[in-house]
């Protein structure tokens, strides 16, 4: 095993191996379930928080719109990355705590989406001819508004995605992500950092590669949603 250790790329290990002798490709892989896992765990709570509490502040309005629109407002002006940390120290290292982490730093965008859609949809002529025809008000917010408010998420869930990795890969490389048994992107580049002036550049190279490259695809898809929808 210490022969493997640190050896760097061959027919044996195509990416090479890091300082316990594991190989760079399969922690890499690996570190892309991790990475899947908790960024769509993140995003799917986020869109269950944001969308049902956007969608009855933008309808009803009054002191629940202000009360929720005052408490995601104070979560929205937060810079993502602090306030993650907070949240990410508070609740401690494993996949589901950094998924309430992200939760919590996503929800009010898609609160403020919904709702602001809302707003503009209820004003809207067959909305208030089906509030003339008796429709009660979940038919109408279920049947009327909410297929008309989800057109541009699937745009802010792409960009969502894309930063969501980058923000997994901060927690991660700052210590505050998963456990250090599990594989992430991260935790792989804070512990290459020490190799590198040594001239051990594969343990760094293909995890950031592997970063760079899903956050590009996500960014590269949300674009193109953008320009469909448009």
């Amino acid at each position: 095993l210490n022969n493997q250790i640190y050896s760097p790329p061959s027919f044996n290990h195509l990416c090479g191996t890091d300082r316990l002798g594991r190989d760079v490709c399969l922690r890499t892989l690996q570190g892309t379930t991790i990475a899947f896992q908790v960024v769509f765990l993140s995003i799917f709570l986020s869109l269950s928080i944001g969308l049902p509490l956007g969608l009855v502040s933008g309808y009803f309005g009054g002191f629940v719109d202000k009360l929720l629109s005052i408490i995601m407002d104070t979560i929205f002006a937060i810079p993502v990355i602090l306030l993650s940390v907070v949240i990410a120290f508070i609740l401690g290292r494993g996949v589901i705590n950094a998924a309430l982490a992200l939760c919590i730093v996503y929800s009010p965008q898609y609160f403020r989406l919904i709702r602001n859609q809302t707003l503009l949809i209820k004003s809207e002529n067959y909305i208030e001819a089906a509030n003339l025809s008796g429709a009660n008000t979940k038919r109408i917010l279920m049947k009327y508004v909410f297929p008309n408010v989800i057109t541009p998420l699937p745009i802010l869930l792409t960009l969502n995605a894309a930063d969501a990795v980058l923000v997994l890969g901060s927690l991660g490389f700052l210590g505050l992500g998963v456990p250090t048994n599990i594989p992430e992107w991260g935790g792989d580049l804070n512990l290459a950092i020490a190799a590198l002036p040594a001239g051990i550049w594969w343990t760094a190279l293909f995890p950031g590669f592997a970063m760079f490259f899903l956050v590009l695809s996500l960014s590269f898809i949300g674009e193109d949603l953008e320009q469909t929808i448009k």
